[in-house]
């Protein structure tokens, strides 16, 4: 069981939301406290899609904390976590290098009782140290920290790509306005989804399964496809043909060596060597326990973005 210090979130972005959303449904009953830690920038922000969601926080009576956790101190940030017991970072990596340590070694000195780090995404130790995205290397560190000790309990939980990256058109896999998807490294390779939705409802399942999980890696996924079955998909959903590039890992690795500090152009060459960045469905958290979640098709149907390419085509 939890104890009666509650629970932490850090951030309320796209993921962040979501995981308090359903913890908010899980927890009520018992009367379990949930928290959830924004920069004071976020809480008087008058931007209106700030401002929504700082309203929609109230409504659910969720306590808003505030603080920085890029540019507080490390003992700042323990201060604030030793009032909870367990606390779940949201935060992505928006803070820059050095701040997921700063998180893990706050959670340890902080003595809360369970950690949940920002490493809602690929595997990192089946990716190992040096890849193309240097941040991954500080989540290894944070890895082993975390493993190196005994007092605070840890889970750490595998989502793979949010699904709607997939279709970011930054990120330049799908481009429905052009009718193309570009493969990372091979039509063969794969890559694992899930949406933010899926991972705010199966981290809170995780939170409260019983028995209690600690100390491991979860894998939970939406969809596992290759980018054939991917492209696919998208003909079969729009009725024509798509537009079909491979993009090779030594082409990706030129492209990102003329812009060395792209960040896109890094994650395209993680994708496309291809390790650590899929799983078996039938092996994850969610297949085990028979949750269902949304699979690649129907997460494009429920968006609506099949419909809207085809009318603009």
């Amino acid at each position: 069981m939890l104890h009666d210090n509650g629970i932490l979130v850090l951030g309320a972005g796209e993921l962040g939301m979501a995981v308090l959303r359903t913890l908010v449904r899980r927890t009520a009953p018992a009367a379990i406290p949930v928290a959830v830690l924004l920069r004071p920038a976020t809480i008087e922000s008058t931007d209106p899609v700030k401002q929504k969601d700082v309203a929609e926080l109230r409504s659910l009576g969720i306590q808003i904390v505030p603080g920085d956790l890029a540019d507080q101190s490390g003992a700042a940030i323990a201060d604030i976590f030793r009032r909870f017991d367990t606390v779940i970072s949201c935060t992505g990596f928006v803070g820059g290098p050095g701040v997921q340590l700063k998180l893990a070694r706050a959670a340890l000195d902080a003595g809360v009782k369970r950690y949940f780090p920002w490493q809602f995404g690929v595997d990192y130790d089946v990716i190992g140290r040096g890849s193309a995205q240097d941040l991954f290397d500080e989540q290894l560190d944070v890895r082993d920290l975390l493993r190196s000790q005994v007092q605070t309990e840890w889970v750490i939980v595998s989502t793979g790509m949010f699904t709607s990256f997939l279709f970011e058109p930054s990120f330049g896999v799908v481009d429905l306005a052009q009718n193309t998807v570009n493969a990372l490294g091979s039509w063969d390779n794969a890559v694992t989804v899930t949406t933010s939705e899926d991972i705010g409802a199966l981290t809170t399942e995780i939170v409260f399964s019983e028995p209690r999980i600690t100390n491991q890696i979860v894998h939970i996924a939406g969809d596992t496809v290759t980018y054939r079955q991917l492209a696919d998909t998208v003909d079969r959903l729009m009725g024509k043909d798509v537009l079909r590039n491979d993009w090779s890992v030594d082409e990706l690795k030129l492209k990102l060596a003329q812009e060395p500090h792209d960040s896109l152009r890094k994650y395209r060459v993680v994708f496309a060597e291809g390790r650590g960045v899929a799983w078996n469905q039938q092996s994850t958290f969610n297949a085990q326990r028979g949750i269902a979640v949304c699979g690649l098709e129907q997460w494009m149907r429920s968006n609506a973005l099949i419909n809207d390419a085809a009318r603009t085509a």
